[in-house]
């Protein structure tokens, strides 16, 4: 077996491993018990999809793919920006509207 064949088999099985690992994120996603905890696995699958385009860019001995893994890194960070504030605004007026119904009963 020659060093290449040997790359290209570990390339491949961590392939599979990441997509095990992206699905299983994208059902804790989906069931997460709050909404903190679908913002991390969304943030996973990000990391994990950026991890396999760069070992399918060693795999296919493709430069190009590196710049679409920094691509897709600037926009996942940015969706996860957005989602934390979207999270915020809404766990905030949460909070104002709480604070007004303990001040109307008091």
């Amino acid at each position: 077996m020659k060093i290449t064949e040997a790359y290209r088999i570990l390339y491949t099985l961590v392939l599979c491993v990441q997509t095990v690992m992206v699905i299983a994120c994208f059902i804790r996603a989906v069931k997460g018990p709050s909404i903190a905890d679908r913002i991390v696995a969304i943030n996973m699958i990000g990391t994990q999809i950026i991890i396999m385009v760069g070992v399918t860019a060693l795999l296919l001995g493709e430069g190009y793919l590196t710049d679409v893994s920094l691509l897709y890194a600037l926009i996942s960070f940015l969706a996860v920006v957005v989602l934390c504030k979207v999270y915020m605004g809404v766990f905030l007026e949460r909070q104002a509207k709480m604070r007004k119904e303990g001040q109307e009963n008091a």
